[in-house]
């Protein structure tokens, strides 16, 4: 640890206090002050010591009003509370206000004391790590670091998302599979005021309708055949924080009234169980599926429907995107190849182009394996178009696999040429022999998208 383990030692028996000062100090690393007042200790507060040694039979003040006033200065700082009298009642009322132990004063209790501060000190070397491991995190998912794609649909999606992370507001994120709805997701909690709480993933789609409720809400035990002990459920283990329901539309029509109540009630009730168990949760879902679609079906509760609204956030198909698909490229190159002890990849202009040409039915997810295998492929330092493999994932076989309109089929190969010719409305009326005019009224009509 860099900075010194700060001790305090209050005791108004002089004597007292130096041998406890004497026995710590024989570790160089804690710096020790004593106090002989209850009021001289208090005013000290502010450099926040890590420990404080509390003699309870104070002749200024009381000991459980000294800890009361030393709790709400340093929450963070733990108290050991020293006394002449081994009172169980008195003990268990100051464990119940914060203290973190209780000694009775005898021939053992520099010991003691030696080996409890040796806890603690144990204690926030590991709460260090873990603050630390969470701010990494929230570095990690900053806008500025998770923002890849200049186009002016993903510029709409970063607004919705500093939006969101404002705000406790219920997000549902909706886009094609393989678009980065976690990612979104992550980034909102990360930036948010509860960023250094709990981020919880359930993929509803992944979890057997059976076991879903329990998954969600917990169990008690013997609840049902299995369950040897009580087990917490997702929503209690994000508590004070965020969970993000995946593949929301995927959820069982009957459980949908129980995940209602839980959003409505902010409690939950464990399978098998009679008790509630208050819930302070942030609700992010998402989902591939039209949500109002479904609700026309029957397939999903109107009321639910509404109830996870919230903010929308659509995340836009990669072939909208335009140029952001080299941008996407090239940094999942870089990432891979520095994995990878690569040395610096680029890329040809032949291979920039049969990028842009392609479909990408996979999104963001297709894209990145398809230049991770280029960079694998590759001989030198260059990708070039053989070392694209594009075969898996056939773009003329993904357009025709399904039977659409033709205004559809049109309206895809000129946002496809737009992206490829970086919306030069000209050059690609002439590439494609239809009028300027055609293009431009589509544009006006928000059928294809521009930079």
């Amino acid at each position: 640890m860099d900075a010194p383990f700060k001790i305090f030692i209050l005791d108004d028996d002089i004597w007292y206090s130096e041998l406890l000062e004497y026995h710590l100090s024989l570790n160089p690393d804690y710096e020790i002050k004593k106090f002989h007042a209850a009021n001289d200790c208090i005013s000290q507060m502010y450099q926040r010591p890590d420990v404080i040694t509390l003699d309870y039979s104070l002749p200024d003040k009381n000991g459980a009003e000294v800890l009361k006033r030393i709790k709400e200065q340093s929450p963070d700082t733990q108290v050991i509370v020293i006394s002449g009298q081994k009172d169980v009642a008195t003990a268990v009322d100051l464990l119940k206000l914060g203290a973190y132990d209780y000694i009775v004063k005898d021939e053992d209790t520099p010991e003691r004391l030696w080996n409890t501060i040796n806890k603690i000190r144990e204690n926030v070397s590991l709460r260090q790590e873990i603050d630390q491991l969470r701010e990494e995190i929230v570095q990690k998912y900053d806008f500025s670091n998770f923002i890849i794609g200049n186009s002016d649909a993903m510029k709409r999606v970063y607004t919705m998302m500093g939006k969101a992370a404002k705000t406790n507001i219920t997000v549902s994120v909706t886009g094609e599979t393989g678009t980065g709805k976690e990612l979104v997701a992550k980034a909102i909690h990360y930036n948010s005021p509860r960023k250094k709480m709990p981020y919880v993933t359930v993929n509803v789609a992944a979890i057997p309708k059976e076991l879903i409720e329990s998954e969600l809400f917990g169990h008690e035990k013997g609840a049902f055949t299995g369950a040897v002990a009580r087990r917490l459920g997702k929503f209690e283990e994000a508590n004070k924080g965020t969970i993000f329901l995946d593949e929301i539309g995927e959820l069982d029509i009957n459980l949908q009234a129980k995940l209602l109540r839980v959003l409505q009630e902010k409690e939950v009730t464990r399978v098998g169980g009679n008790s509630v168990v208050p819930v302070d949760v942030r609700i992010i879902v998402a989902t591939h599926k039209n949500l109002a679609e479904e609700v026309k079906k029957g397939n999903f509760r109107e009321d639910l429907y509404y109830r996870l609204l919230g903010l929308p956030i659509h995340l836009p198909p990669l072939h909208e995107r335009g140029a952001d698909i080299l941008v996407l490229a090239k940094h999942f190159i870089d990432a891979f190849a520095k994995e990878n002890n690569l040395g610096r990849m680029t890329l040809s202009a032949q291979a920039q182009e049969k990028l842009m040409a392609h479909a990408y039915r996979g999104n963001v997810r297709e894209l990145k394996a398809v230049v991770e295998l280029a960079v694998v492929m590759a001989d030198g330092n260059t990708i070039t178009p053989d070392d694209i493999n594009l075969t898996a994932t056939n773009a003329e076989r993904d357009f025709l696999a399904q039977e659409r309109p033709l205004r559809e089929y049109t309206r895809e190969i000129i946002q496809r040429f737009l992206n490829k010719y970086d919306n030069n409305v000209l050059l690609v009326a002439e590439k494609l022999d239809i009028g300027k005019s055609t293009i431009y009224r589509m544009i006006q009509n928000q059928e294809l998208a521009t930079k």
